[in-house]
């Protein structure tokens, strides 16, 4: 059955990579005579502000008042932007005009999360540049921005598995976490051998996905599968219903047996067709992550963390995108940016400490996408500044702190999460070395919501560098 399960698997990589060709190829063959277009994924763990993040992307380049760090802006060579229908008419539209609403209107609020893939396209009307700037009129960019949940990102790293190693990974790794203690007493109550009932399994696959579901709240990042946390219109299907199984036997009819089957279904019925209709088409890629909210949960929270950076580059198909390369080995993502987002959560004094952070949990990650020949780059933003920064006496001293609104009460508080070390190492080793707490009493965390806003004609949303990641992101390309 293994061997049977493995050369299914092969044939479709093979499929898949002849599709990923074809495709390349059928590009690079009308690009030259018509408009280029450049796609950009948007991408994150839990509560790190994938939303926000397109909508004020998108809303500072319909006005760029506040992106001097764009050189093309800076330059002025973005004549205009504007919204268009998007090619893909099977994709839901990114509801941006909702999400800009929530976030500007007169009683702003913060968007509903990501939940499925959705898309939009920007085209920007560029004025060329260079020595033959005068001799040609303004060029289209398309932007098509791809908005997909993080958790199925990192699903991707399963088909590189089968049912036994993800089985006795996930085991492991539950070992010592209170979250799974009823998942594990209904896997020790079942007799993986015994003949499969479809009531144990779902009772099983609603014990693990509740698991999952408590672990995400918890802090861990390394909840797979995704579609378990966000199940769509696959809820209750046979092909999200399946849980770990312990090793041994598996025999034919067996529970073990069939979870192992649904497990391979759930790769090639939902995770390939991800993999295949959305990610291998991007270009370039943002991954945000919330590291102020890992540091907040512990050590612990901030290792898996770590780890889940290296599983998410594991996903991609980094490198230079030249046209043989295209033809050969299909669509590679150029350039990808991790960003550590709600950097409105710290004075500016912090802001190097918390680039500093990002740049050592990635590290690993970004290693691997260099030498395989893709650009990559760490940072801190904030995609919409939510806080004011103020400094407040303390003992003698002035603190740093930020004020703004706090989500749960709607009252004005200040904060002062603590103070950042300049060493990263000083937060990784521990946390490597399986620290339940930090030494130091750890770092402070709070939920602040959207000030409200008076923009000025021509301005976009307020924020922090996110001119800076769109600089690296398309700025080669305007």
């Amino acid at each position: 059955m293994a061997r049977i399960s493995g050369v299914t698997g092969l044939a479709a990589d093979l499929a898949d990579g002849v599709l990923r060709g074809a495709e390349s190829l059928g590009s690079l063959a009308t690009s030259p005579f018509g408009e280029p277009t450049l796609r950009l994924g948007v991408t994150g763990l839990a509560r790190a502000g994938k939303t926000v993040f397109i909508t004020s992307l998108v809303a500072n380049l319909l006005n760029r008042g506040r992106m001097p760090q764009l050189a093309a802006v800076r330059e002025g060579r973005v004549e205009a932007a504007y919204l268009q229908p998007q090619p893909d008419d099977t994709v839901p539209r990114f509801e941006f005009e909702n999400h800009l609403g929530a976030l500007t209107g007169p009683a702003p609020h913060w968007p509903e999360s990501t939940r499925a893939v959705s898309e939009l396209r920007l085209s920007l009307r560029l004025r060329p540049n260079g020595f033959f700037a005068g001799l040609t009129g303004s060029k289209i960019l398309h932007l098509d921005i791809i908005d997909y949940p993080g958790e199925w990102l990192l699903d991707l790293a399963l088909l590189d598995k089968d049912f036994a190693t993800w089985s006795r990974e996930v085991l492991t790794r539950i070992e010592t976490r209170a979250e799974a203690d009823s998942f594990k007493a209904a896997l020790k109550a079942a007799d993986p051998e015994a003949a499969h009932g479809e009531r144990i399994a779902q009772g099983l696959s609603a014990a693990f996905a509740d698991y999952l579901q408590a672990a995400r709240r918890a802090g861990y990042y390394d909840c797979t599968p995704g579609r378990f946390l966000l199940p769509g219109d696959l809820a209750g299907s046979p092909v999200l219903t399946f849980a770990p199984m312990p090793a041994g036997e598996a025999p034919k009819g067996s529970l073990h047996r069939e979870m192992a089957r649904r497990f391979e279904a759930y790769k090639a019925r939902v995770v390939r067709p991800f993999f295949r209709d959305h990610f291998a088409r991007i270009d370039r890629q943002v991954v945000l992550v919330d590291a102020l909210g890992a540091l907040h949960s512990g050590p612990r929270a901030v290792e898996d963390l770590r780890r889940a950076m290296a599983d998410i580059l594991s996903a991609f198909r980094p490198g230079s995108n030249g046209v043989l390369s295209q033809i050969l080995r299909g669509k590679r993502v150029e350039k990808i940016l991790f960003a550590a987002t709600k950097a409105d959560h710290l004075h500016h004094q912090q802001h190097p400490q918390l680039t500093a952070i990002i740049e050592a949990l990635t590290q690993e990650a970004r290693d691997r996408a260099r030498f395989a020949g893709a650009e990559t780059a760490a940072l801190s933003l904030a995609a919409l500044r939510a806080t004011t920064e103020e400094l407040r006496p303390h003992d003698g001293a002035e603190l740093p702190c930020v004020r703004g609104i706090l989500e749960e009460t709607g009252r004005a508080a200040a904060l002062y999460p603590g103070k950042l070390p300049e060493d990263p190492g000083q937060l990784l080793t521990p946390a490597r070395q399986g620290a339940e707490k930090w030494l130091d009493g750890g770092f402070s965390s709070m939920r602040f919501a959207p000030q409200p806003l008076t923009l000025k004609p021509g301005d976009g949303p307020p924020h922090i560098r996110l001119d800076r990641a769109a600089e690296f992101l398309i700025g080669d390309r305007l």
